[in-house]
């Protein structure tokens, strides 16, 4: 089975901490979101996909809007989605790690995400758990996803 890659919108693609709009990235507002996009990020990512193998997935807050807004305006195709709990299960103790263990059961998984810090119990029970390669990638919430994060999966 080939490799997940899980995505985040906010801090990966979204560069919410950084200062102002960075270069590269284009504001998108929709009704009740806004975000910093980079029409870049689709196309490296597809060819990421291609390049070595793995299936791209949601892993955020975003659910339903994940494909509908963010995916769709930097060019991928519908993904699948990590379901949560709730609306805001990805903000408690556990954060996000039982629903992408539960989602990548037996599978190799990447992540990008820029919340890994912020639990750090959570996340090393969830690599204890973890029996399949299990690559987390931090990602610098000013910054947003960059060529050398991608760099990092293709190896």
């Amino acid at each position: 089975m080939n490799t997940l890659v899980f995505l985040d919108i906010d801090g990966v693609l979204n560069p919410w901490a950084a200062q102002v709009c960075p270069p590269g990235y284009t504001e998108h507002r929709w009704r009740a979101r806004k975000a910093w996009l980079s029409s870049a990020h689709g196309p490296a990512l597809l060819a990421l996909a291609e390049r070595v193998d793995v299936e791209l997935v949601w892993a955020s807050s975003w659910a339903g809007d994940a494909n509908v807004l963010a995916g769709k305006a930097i060019g991928l195709p519908p993904l699948r989605a990590v379901t949560f709990a709730g609306p805001h299960a990805d903000t408690g103790p556990e954060w996000k790690f039982a629903a992408v263990g539960r989602f990548a059961y037996g599978r190799p998984l990447v992540w990008f995400d820029d919340d890994f810090d912020l639990r750090p119990g959570a996340r090393e029970r969830f690599l204890r758990r973890r029996d399949q390669p299990t690559l987390l990638v931090p990602v610098d919430p000013a910054v947003g996803l960059t060529q050398e994060h991608l760099d990092a999966v293709a190896g």
